[in-house]
C-alpha cells in the first residue's frame, strides 16, 4: 500500500489507486490550497483539480476522487458544518446529475465538510452509475485511509 503525505494530509492507497498531493503556486496575489487526486487509473499531470480531462476516458470500473481545501475564512460557514469526511458512502449518494461534466453513464458524489479546523471538499466520480452498489465500497476504504492533520502542522509535511 502506497503512503502519500504532504501538506499536512496523509492518504493510505488501497489496492487499485494511484495518487498525488499538490498546491499550485498562487497567481496575482491568490492563496492556493491542497488537493489530493486518488484513481483506479494512471493520473496526468494536466488533470485540473476537479478533473476535468480526467473523467472522459473513465472506464466502467474506474473511480476518480478529489480532496479539495479551501480558505481559512471558509471554517464555520454552513457549507462546511458536516465534521469530518464521509465514511459510509452507498449506492444511494452517487447521482449522475452530480457531476461537473456530465459524460454519459457515470455518477458522482460530492460532500462538503470541516477536517482538523481545515474546510474541504470530497467529490468522486464512478465510470458506471449502474455499478455503485460495488464500486462505493471502494470510495469507503479510501476515505478511511486519510488522515488531516490541523493547519498548523501541516508545514511539517510539506
Amino acid at each position: 500500500m502506497a503512503t502519500l503525505f504532504a501538506k499536512g494530509i496523509r492518504l493510505d492507497l488501497p489496492p487499485r489507486f494511484e495518487g498525488r498531493i499538490y498546491q499550485r503556486p498562487s497567481v496575482a496575489g491568490a492563496t492556493s490550497y491542497p488537493v489530493v487526486h486518488a484513481a483506479t487509473f494512471p493520473l496526468s499531470s494536466d488533470f485540473a483539480d476537479f478533473g476535468g480531462g480526467a473523467t472522459v476516458g473513465m472506464q466502467a470500473t474506474d473511480i476518480f476522487t478529489v480532496l479539495f481545501e479551501y480558505g481559512p475564512e471558509s471554517v464555520g460557514r454552513e457549507l462546511f458544518a458536516r465534521s469530518g469526511p464521509p465514511t459510509a458512502l452507498g449506492p444511494n449518494d452517487f447521482y449522475p446529475y452530480l457531476l461537473r461534466r456530465g459524460v454519459g453513464g457515470q455518477s458522482g458524489t460530492q460532500w462538503f465538510f470541516t477536517e482538523s479546523g481545515r474546510p474541504f471538499t470530497f467529490y468522486a466520480v464512478l465510470g458506471s452509475h449502474a455499478l455503485r452498489a460495488t464500486l462505493a465500497p471502494e470510495v469507503n476504504t479510501l476515505l478511511k485511509q486519510l488522515t488531516v492533520l490541523p493547519a498548523s502542522a501541516a508545514s511539517l509535511s510539506s
